[in-house]
């Protein structure tokens, strides 16, 4: 119970900073999808803390907005 917990502490987390980001940066979800090669639900269950993206997306995400990962979470 207590690491689902945490899980959803941090899902939320990332969903805040991303759509933060995503702000900054004049993106909507359609955009994001795009410039990382994935499909808007992904995007869509990031925003909504159902799920947090892979080594490969936050790589991704890094490369294109020009951030640290630590910048993520």
């Amino acid at each position: 119970m207590e690491k689902m917990a945490k899980n959803m502490c941090m899902n939320t987390e990332f969903s805040k900073i991303l759509k933060d980001l995503m702000k900054n940066h004049n993106l909507n979800q359609l955009q994001l999808a795009g410039m990382l090669g994935i499909r808007q639900s992904q995007i869509s269950n990031w925003l909504n803390g159902k799920s947090l993206p892979g080594y490969y997306s936050i790589k991704l995400l890094c490369e294109k907005l020009k951030i640290s990962a630590n910048d993520l979470f």
